[in-house]
């Protein structure tokens, strides 16, 4: 079963701003979660990148993606 991918991003990123415009042009359907909103949620992103305070994170499918490198 698959699940809605989820995006861990936080607005002082530059790169979580491109990640989030190349899902939306490729139509994949994620939710997001804005860490200055959230900021509770810093223990899942520090779970998913072992420690290291970065966005953006893409988890999709258990498979974890660190930082910006070009979608799809």
């Amino acid at each position: 079963m698959h699940t809605k991918p989820i995006l861990f991003t936080h607005p002082d990123c530059t790169y979580s701003d491109i990640f989030r415009s190349e899902l939306n042009e490729d139509n994949i359907d994620f939710d997001e979660i804005d860490l200055s909103k959230h900021p509770e949620k810093w223990n899942d992103l520090l779970k998913l990148t072992d420690g290291e305070k970065i966005t953006p994170v893409l988890l999709e499918d258990g498979k974890v993606t660190i930082g910006y490198e070009g979608v799809g």
